[in-house]
Parts: C-alpha cells; structure tokens; sequence
C-alpha cells in the first residue's frame, strides 16, 4: 500500500487491508479536525456528504435510528448496539458521542439520547454519530464488564478480527462508527460504590485533544493519555482527537451532572462549527492536574465502616479531616482519621461506606494558587462546599 496517501485517501482505500464483506465509510474530501479551525463559508462550494456503513448510508439532511450487529449470543441471536446518525444538510465534521462501553454506568446514556433526539439539528453543519449504550451485553445485566469472562470493553480497542468476544465488538464499532469521525466525545461514571465530579481526561500533550477537551469546557481536566485499549487513547491514536468525560456514579441517572455535561457538548459542538449560532461556554474557572500537579488517591489504612465528612466537590485545606473509619462498636481507641495531606480538590469520593486496608476512600488534586483562589471566591459567593 502506497505509504504516501492522504488520511482521506486511507479512508477511502481502507477495504484493501479490511476482510472480504466489511465496509469502511468512505469520505472523500471531507475536511479532517485540522481543517475545520474556523466554520466553513456558508456560501462556498463545499456538499455535504452521505456518512456510511457497513450494510447502510445517511444521505445528508437526514437521521437514522440504527440497531447495529456486533456479536451474537449463546443461542446464536444478534448483538446489537443503538446508533443514531445525525447527518446535516450542511458539510462540517464528524464528531461521535459514546456511552455505556461500561455497561452500568447510565449517566452518559441520557446526555448521548438527549443530544441525539431532543435537540434542534436543522442546521447542523456535519455529522453527529450518537452510540448511547457500547456495551448491550453489560447493560442488560447492569454489569460494569461484558458477562462473557467478565472483559472490559473499554481496554478493547480498537479490536481485531479473529480474537476475543471483546476485540470482536469493539472491531465492529471502531470500524464502522469510531475512525471515520474527526473527533469523539467519551461519557463514563466512577465505578460502583464511588462518585466523581464532572471532569475531564485528556491527552493534552495533543494539540488537537487540548482543544477539544478546553472547548468541553469543565472546570478540571485531568491530562493523560489513557491506558491501552481505552477509547479515547486508540482513537486519539488512528487520528480521532478523542476525551472522556467522568461524571458521577454507576446504576442511576444524575440530573444536575447530565445538565452540565449538556452544557459541554453544546460548547463542543460550537467550538468546531457543528451550531453555528452557539457560542463556546467559560466555566468560570479551570484547572490542568499533570504530573506538575500534587494528585494522590487516598487509601483506607484500616478496615471498617466509614464516615466521609466531605464530598465530591468539596474543597478542603491541608490537615482537615476528611473521613474517619471505625469498627463496629466505634470505640474510640480503634478511630481512624483521615486528613488532607494537602490544600486541594476532592475529584472522586467512596459512596459505600465499607472497606478494607487499602480500598480508596477518595481522589484529592492539588490547585495552583490562582485557581484555589478563584474557587474560594466563588465557593463562598454562593454558600456552598462539595457536590459539584
């Protein structure tokens, strides 16, 4: 293969490396990320194109509600993934939103379902491509892994042919759904018995991911690239500027978290020229943890039943005490106290109140002194602490 050609032209010609009966969409011409820093011309020569599948096509101007085929079951019945195709009628990029590749974690399904079917799209410039639920096998057990040897979807990517039930699916929305977009928006949760704030991760040492994760506009951005497999981090890599956005907790839907995610995909989708009339939003404050930063999980020292004094949210100064953990009798000679080892932000926090040595107990970020400021200020303008 000639080692030459264009993105597009590896888009186009990407069946030659495909097995025989698997389609790529073909976009000939359509602009990669690189190439949409500022709105196209309203007026210019530029079509919009139709966004394909393997085994189906959305023309532009049009939407479709697709159940798409990954996998089958034990008694051989299809697995298939929800996808709804948003094509304008206007040329602009491709950006896909993606939830529930953990299959218990459900706040990202309802910002994914809102942005795909409750929002005004007759002027769309692009294509939005909107997988509510990755991982159907885990969401029908509400199980955080596919129930096939327990494998995490989400260390799966980009997947391969011919290898596990996990690869397999994970090829089958890669191919079809994840390359040939310009830019990818990645909801998940804490895990079970754990709630984060919102926040962002992001490989910020990228151009690209920097301002795609800026433009989400959340007040923390955790920088990295992001284990193997992950979605984000294999994306990013076929050239897909990709970020995942953490918010919440599994098994339930969080209405306040779900709004101000909304708000960062509005601002996403103004950033990059998707709505034309919308405008990029300021979150009033923002911080970069990297490696710069002082960042630590906090651990359970002793095993036992804890009272978390702060939440998610919270702002805490150095030596003030976060938990305590105590047997049942809550003899006071058997009290453990933990407190911030540091001034900082407290990004994730234990909501099952049990645990052993060495269970998290929550994720505490260090802040420059002008962001620490910021949030003080307006921390003690509206009278609150944690939640957010």
């Amino acid at each position: 293969m000639d080692t030459g050609r264009t993105r597009a032209d590896r888009m186009e010609y990407s069946r030659d490396r495909l097995p025989i009966g698997t389609l790529l969409v073909v976009r000939t011409g359509r602009s990669r990320m690189s190439d949409v820093d500022e709105p196209a011309d309203a007026g210019g020569d530029a079509m919009a194109e139709a966004f394909t599948y393997n085994g189906g096509r959305v023309d532009p101007g049009e939407s479709a509600n697709i159940r798409y085929g990954i996998s089958e079951t034990y008694l051989g019945d299809p697995v298939r993934i929800p996808v709804t195709v948003v094509n304008g009628a206007h040329p602009g990029a491709t950006v896909f939103l993606s939830a529930a590749a953990h299959g218990d974690e459900l706040n990202g399904i309802e910002v994914v379902r809102e942005v795909a079917h409750d929002w005004d799209h007759s002027e769309l410039h692009g294509t939005l491509v909107c997988l509510p639920v990755m991982n159907v096998p885990g969401f029908l057990a509400q199980e955080r892994y596919l129930p096939i040897y327990d494998r995490d979807l989400n260390r799966s990517f980009p997947g391969r042919e011919g290898s596990t039930s996990a690869r397999r699916m994970a090829h089958q929305i890669f191919t079809n759904f994840i390359e040939p977009c310009d830019l990818g928006l990645d909801f998940h949760t804490s895990t079970r018995g754990r709630t984060n704030m919102l926040h962002v991760r992001a490989n910020m040492d990228n151009p690209e991911v920097a301002r795609l994760a800026y433009a989400f506009s959340s007040n923390v951005i955790i920088a990295g690239e992001g284990p193997s497999g992950t979605l984000r981090r294999e994306a990013t890599v076929a050239d897909v500027p990709t970020i995942t956005i953490e918010m919440g907790e599994a098994h339930r839907f969080q209405r306040a978290l779900i709004d101000r995610a909304l708000t960062g995909v509005a601002s996403v989708l103004a950033e990059f020229g998707f709505h034309r009339d919308s405008s990029v939003h300021w979150p009033g404050w923002r911080t970069v943890i990297d490696d710069d930063n002082e960042k630590t999980w906090l651990r359970a020292d002793a095993g036992g039943i804890v009272d978390m004094k702060r939440g998610r949210g919270a702002l805490v100064e150095e030596g003030d005490v976060i938990c305590s953990i105590t047997n049942p009798f809550k003899e006071e000679e058997d009290i453990v106290t933990v407190e911030a080892p540091f001034t900082g932000l407290i990004v994730g926090v234990l909501e099952n109140p049990v645990v052993y040595p060495g269970n998290p107990l929550c994720h505490l970020v260090g802040l420059s002194p002008d962001t620490y400021t910021a949030l003080y200020r307006e921390r003690r303008g509206n009278g609150s602490h944690d939640r957010m």
